[in-house]
């Protein structure tokens, strides 16, 4: 998630984060499953659990993705600030408002950084 954050929110690298996303998942299958038994899909590790009646290491299997979620998103909002958390969104549609920068750069986020990724509309 870390890399996922650094690469989606850095402007110059924004438009790989899929490609990246790509490599992680790639890279999780090739070497960290046959090393750990890791799982990717809480469902099809549910399914084997149920099948096999063994609930004692489920748990690990819901809660360390979203503990793992937390604490990279904790990590990246104290090591660069609100203001290094740009739009959601990689693609933005010249003719319609963004509605994530719209949204930050009406509540809270009113730097001119922030402002310049908003998409330009007119009105008729």
């Amino acid at each position: 998630m870390s890399v996922v954050l650094t690469v989606s929110n850095a402007p110059r690298l924004s438009r790989f984060t899929g490609i990246v996303c790509g490599l992680l998942v790639a890279t999780y299958v090739r070497f960290e499953a046959p090393l750990s038994g890791m799982s990717m899909n809480p469902a099809r590790t549910f399914g084997s659990a149920l099948s096999a009646f063994e609930w004692r290491g489920l748990w690990i299997y819901f809660a360390a993705p979203l503990l793992g979620m937390l604490g990279a998103a904790e990590l990246y909002l104290r090591l660069f600030g609100e203001d290094g958390v740009f739009c959601a969104k990689l693609d933005h549609a010249s003719d319609a408002p963004c509605v994530f920068c719209a949204y930050r750069a009406r509540s809270v986020l009113t730097t001119s950084r922030r402002l310049s990724w908003r998409p330009t509309t007119t009105t008729t």
